[in-house]
This record gives C-alpha cells, structure tokens and sequence, in this order.
C-alpha cells in the first residue's frame, strides 16, 4: 500500500517543496517557523487519511541584523549589527561596512575580522565615522568561511533610505 503525502493546509517556506511520496526537497530561501498540516493517504479501499500539523524551524546559517539602525549623529554616521553563527563550524568571518552616496562613492565606516565560534548568537559589531555632506546608504557585507570545508556563507543588510549628513555652519 503505498502512502501519498499532500500539503493540507498552512506553507513551506520558499524554495522547499513536499513531494507525494513524503520527501521534502529544494532549498529553504527564507528562515522562520512555518506551521502546516500534512496528509497522509493510503492506497486502501475505503483510503485510511491522518493529519499531522508540523513546525519547521528554518534557521539562516550566517545570520545579520541590525542592532543599532544607522543614524546621523552631526556629521557622523553610526549604528551596529549583531551576526549569528548557526552552523556546527567555527567561521572565518569578515564584516565590511561602507557608507555610499549618490554619486557611487563608498567610505568605510567599519572593518572585523574574526572567528566566531560555532553555535554563537549576537556578537555586535559597532560601526561610525564622520562623513562629508551628502546623502547615503549603509551597506554591511559579512563574509563566513568554513576552511575545513571550504565552505563559504554570505549575508547583507541595506538601509532602507538615505541617511542625510549636512555641513556644520
């Protein structure tokens, strides 16, 4: 009697998929807790059904967030972000962080470079420096590689809108 599997109700994340014969496959595109139910049929006659509601927990491997959103502070620009290593490795890990303004420029507001440790959440990384007049985006790039395994994980955060730094008079 072989069973046959469907999505009842509720979502998988994007990229993930439940085939009939019960195998999830893809690759999971966003974290976060998804609840469905799933259901089960057999080839019986009458068809015996059972439901299951199931949680999937999706975590990003090499998280970033922000923990301080970039903010003016007279001509200078500041902020933090805190990132989270959630894989079994330790990560070599590089975060960059540049300012750009409308005309492509970047300056760099913040540089580390470090091993966070396997399983490690909300390690922060301050940035800020002074900037000349003008209107800019943060960019923060973090970079993790696993060297026994050459493996690599990338995150990156944006500002939202144009963060305005005026000329002292």
């Amino acid at each position: 009697m072989p069973l046959q599997w469907q999505l009842a109700r509720g979502s998988l994340p994007k990229g993930l998929n439940l085939n009939a014969d019960g195998v999830f496959s893809g690759v999971a595109t966003e974290s976060g807790e998804f609840h469905f139910v799933v259901t089960v049929s057999d080839s019986g006659s009458p068809a015996h059904q059972r439901n299951r509601e199931l949680v999937l927990h999706v975590v990003a491997p090499l998280l970033a967030q922000w923990s301080r959103y970039p903010k003016v502070v007279g001509q200078r620009v500041e902020g933090a972000v805190k990132v989270s290593n959630q894989t079994e490795q330790d990560l070599d890990l590089t975060a960059i962080v540049l300012a750009v303004n409308e005309t492509g420029r970047a300056t760099a507001l913040g540089y580390q470079h470090f091993t966070l440790k396997k399983n490690t959440a909300d390690v922060d990384i301050p940035f800020g420096d002074n900037l000349s007049q003008g209107a800019y985006t943060v960019n923060v790039d973090v970079v993790g590689e696993a060297p026994a395994t050459n493996t690599i994980r990338r995150t990156r955060l944006v500002t939202g809108e144009k963060l305005q730094v005026q000329t002292e008079p």
